[in-house]
């Protein structure tokens, strides 16, 4: 797949092929005068599935290994090879890298933009997941997976006893996600919930040891998509909770420090909480014919920033897009979409950018 893609302002240099506004410039010429043009591979994505026998009446062991060219981490902005799927899952018992028990992937539109939309719930982890209950409607899943966490130090350091504090965010144990989805004719819901324990470290000075506290995160992510017409589908979602950016697919943080002023020392107290964040996404997808499709919404998520975060912290990102898809044949799919994002600081700073992107895919396949 490539893509073809002209910004009307900037974005950070890293992550000019995803639309994601908590990369928008704020203020607008951060990362250099307005206009910045890309073609793309990095979402064209190789993989292999498949069964094996077990050799017995039990069900076969199922697989999946799937990598794309997006690089993200130490190689953001970067074509490189970027690990997506791995695992097997035999009867109840799946184990392995895939998406979270968190997430819905069913609520993801049908866009050309890589990333796709802010609010909504969307990550992979490596993950040990347990489905109970699965019949050809419903299902009850329950995981235990790997813990992430983006702990935002603040303003802390600008205080003298602080200045050369070092706060870093530590894995203690794993995070607990479940959910129970149901299908119909209609369409399907899915209700999912997670409980995590945030942990961080911080240390005064070099010389002294750190000093290890952690906050409760819990979130809820309401999800599903309604049947209209022969093909339409409308989809929703919501998702609220404390300390659950880092499942997000844009923008917040985990954790951040919070101030209690006494009147009585010039230092505040300073205290860690776990950052409230709501997200939501509403889009249409809507089939003209059995050749060209659209898909149309708006997402956004917004924190509830602590009192002691720095004024340029993210605080809101929206997120719009609008696309005309055309597919010719089977394995062929060309079109073109309008994105529209905004970024929302601590402060009030905003910044936007418009995005016109045309993208060409060929899939393919092959038994083995």
């Amino acid at each position: 797949m490539v893509d073809a893609i002209q910004d009307t302002k900037r974005m950070n240099p890293d992550w000019v092929d995803a639309f994601r506004p908590s990369k928008i410039a704020t203020p607008e010429g951060q990362y250099g005068s307005n206009g910045e043009s890309s073609i793309s591979v990095k979402q064209s994505r190789v993989g292999v599935r498949g069964q094996l026998p077990t050799g017995d009446h039990s069900d076969p062991v199922k697989f999946k290994f799937e990598i794309d060219m997006f690089g993200t981490g130490a190689d953001a902005g970067k074509v490189a090879v970027r690990l997506r799927h791995v695992y097997g899952e035999w009867e109840q018992l799946l184990a392995g890298q895939t998406n979270s028990a968190f997430m819905d992937i069913d609520t993801f539109p049908n866009t050309i933009d890589y990333w796709g939309p802010n609010g909504m719930v969307f990550l992979r982890t490596p993950q040990v997941r347990w489905t109970p209950y699965r019949t050809g409607s419903d299902e009850f899943a329950v995981a235990i997976e790997h813990a992430g966490n983006d702990v935002d130090p603040g303003n802390i350091r600008l205080i003298d006893e602080f200045q050369n504090s070092t706060v870093q965010g530590v894995r203690t144990l794993p995070d607990l996600t479940a959910h129970y989805r149901m299908e119909g004719s209609w369409g399907h819901a899915q209700l999912a919930g997670i409980l995590r324990k945030i942990s961080y470290e911080y240390q005064q000075t070099p010389d002294e040891p750190f000093t290890r506290n952690s906050e409760t995160g819990w979130g809820v992510n309401l999800t599903g998509h309604i049947n209209l017409l022969e093909k339409d589908k409308l989809i929703l979602s919501v998702v609220h909770g404390n300390g659950i950016a880092s499942y997000m697919n844009d923008g917040g943080m985990d954790i951040a420090p919070n101030a209690a002023y006494d009147p009585a020392t010039p230092v505040p107290n300073l205290s860690a909480k776990a950052v409230p964040l709501t997200g939501f996404v509403v889009y249409y997808d809507h089939y003209w014919n059995s050749e060209f499709s659209s898909s149309i919404g708006y997402s956004q998520d917004e924190v509830s920033n602590t009192n002691f975060q720095e004024t340029t912290t993210f605080h809101k990102g929206q997120y719009a897009s609008g696309n005309l898809l055309w597919t010719p044949v089977k394995n062929v799919m060309i079109g073109g979409e309008v994105l529209w994002g905004k970024r929302t600081d601590n402060a009030g700073q905003t910044g936007d950018d418009v995005r016109f992107q045309f993208s060409v895919k060929y899939d393919f396949s092959a038994k083995l």
